[in-house]
């Protein structure tokens, strides 16, 4: 992928890209939504990009998925659907567009072609991997078998189609806990994060085996900068993702995933939150809930960055940076993921 100045001066051949004001006041509707986080001298210069992405989607018949983790001027202005792992998989399931854009990282737009094989989808920078997914190979999950015969693998989605393809089932952080219960198996391998599988055997009477994988956003929270925050405001709640240590989790209110975060914050509505998880999070529901001040400071994912307006627009304009996953391998990770979706459904998650 282009870098980005290259990328504005040739997507500028085909789209007015000039920072734009009155463009800007015309897209109010849209601006409303970030108006605490986002200056108006900043959507001047994002909205020609949001109206020329939406234009094109409208075109070539395409839809953004975008995870919570993005940033609110592609959270709110481009993406069609919003939502966490599971639920960016399910919409993939879902959607009648003919061209899927990622709004996130690699692994997730492979779950989305694997899900959706007669799809294009593209993956609007190559680069944006994760620490969990890299972390684990195929390799890696034979070994877990040798090691504990017959234990099923549930295996995180933040992984790629080869591992997904080697598991028996995948999970969300929305769904570990669940789908780990509901299996039969007394001992159950998960794989890759070593501090959700804890959390989850924290609440599990199985005996939950795991690969010591483990994401760069969350092993840097630590609970004593917990409980210091705490100490200085202790009306501050905690809210924390369970990619976290289990020393951190214990110190939070509230611990799910990202769709799970935002629910919380808006049936409780604190005062002062501190999520415990990505930055850009507390940034897309701020002005949903003005009442609540969001605590600094957060941990960025250097991945989940890569992904921006201009190479949006670029990779729907050029249709580049399509994502294949090898038939035989994605048949095989379809079953893994697909099971996580039919027991998630039945689950009623």
């Amino acid at each position: 992928m282009p870098a980005i100045s290259q990328l504005r001066s040739t997507l500028s051949r085909h789209y007015d890209l000039a920072p734009n004001i009155a463009l800007a006041d015309s897209m109010q509707d849209i601006y409303a939504k970030m108006r605490r986080v986002v200056s108006p001298a900043d959507w001047a210069i994002y909205a020609p990009y949001v109206k020329a992405i939406n234009d094109l989607k409208a075109s070539k018949n395409a839809v953004v998925l975008g995870h919570n983790y993005m940033t609110p001027e592609i959270y709110h202005g481009v993406s069609d659907f919003v939502g966490d792992s599971l639920q960016l998989a399910m919409k993939a399931t879902e959607v009648e567009a003919d061209i899927i854009v990622q709004g996130g990282v690699h692994f997730m737009a492979e779950t989305s072609k694997i899900l959706s094989p007669e799809k294009i989808v593209l993956i609007p920078d190559m680069e944006a991997g994760c620490s969990l997914a890299s972390s684990i190979t195929a390799d890696g999950i034979a070994q877990m078998r040798a090691k504990y015969p017959g234990a099923p693998v549930v295996s995180y989605v933040n992984t790629t189609a080869e591992v997904k393809a080697a598991s028996d089932i995948c999970c969300t952080s929305s769904n570990a806990l669940q789908i780990v219960e509901a299996l039969e198996a007394d001992t159950v391998i998960m794989t890759p994060d070593q501090f959700l599988a804890q959390n989850v055997a924290n609440q599990s009477r199985k005996n939950v085996v795991f690969w010591p994988g483990s994401c760069i956003v969350h092993e840097l929270y630590t609970a004593e900068d917990l409980r210091a925050y705490r100490d200085a405001d202790p009306q501050v709640k905690i809210i924390a993702h369970p990619e976290c240590t289990p020393a951190v989790v214990a110190e939070a209110d509230y611990t799910g995933s990202t769709s799970g975060i935002i629910n919380w914050i808006h049936t409780n509505q604190p005062r002062k939150a501190m999520l415990v998880t990505e930055c850009s999070m507390a940034s897309n529901i701020a002005d949903e809930l003005p009442e609540v001040e969001f605590a600094k400071p957060c941990n960025m994912c250097p991945y989940m960055k890569k992904i921006s307006l201009e190479n949006i627009l670029y990779v729907l304009h050029t249709l580049d940076n399509q994502v294949e996953v090898a038939p035989d391998i994605a048949a095989r990770a379809r079953l893994s993921v697909q099971r996580m979706i039919d027991l998630s459904r039945q689950l009623g998650l």
